[in-house]
């Protein structure tokens, strides 16, 4: 079973993730509302998969995305912001993340991000 860490400094958005994927089979090994915690919580799980908000306090999710490639350059991480600019979804996807999805979002539109995610995880 794939481990997720959700990163958003909304409690609503966090919930919402956890529980459409939950659903889905994954394990929801961390939460955390900023890319501090994120890190401190990646370190310790080993996650498999990512979910990121970008725009969040202490540090941001770009600066995140970039931390938790360091650590691991196989975790597959799915951006999930309220920042729709192509600009900032480029950046992230720079960065190493491999998804990005709007917020708001709906639960199909999040299972099938993470379906996609899981699905190149399985051919690389």
């Amino acid at each position: 079973m794939k481990k997720l860490l959700i990163v958003d400094d909304s409690n609503i958005i966090r919930s919402k993730i956890a529980r459409c994927l939950g659903k889905y089979g994954l394990e929801i090994a961390g939460m955390a509302s900023n890319g501090q915690e994120a890190l401190a919580q990646f370190k310790a799980t080993r996650c498999d998969l990512v979910t990121m908000d970008l725009t969040m306090p202490h540090m941001d999710g770009i600066e995140c995305i970039r931390a938790l490639r360091e650590i691991d350059a196989h975790v597959r991480i799915l951006v999930v912001s309220a920042l729709a600019d192509k600009a900032t979804a480029i950046l992230a996807l720079k960065e190493g993340a491999q998804g990005f999805l709007c917020k708001p979002f709906t639960e199909s539109d999040l299972t099938e991000a993470i379906g996609e995610l899981i699905s190149d995880d399985d051919n690389d």
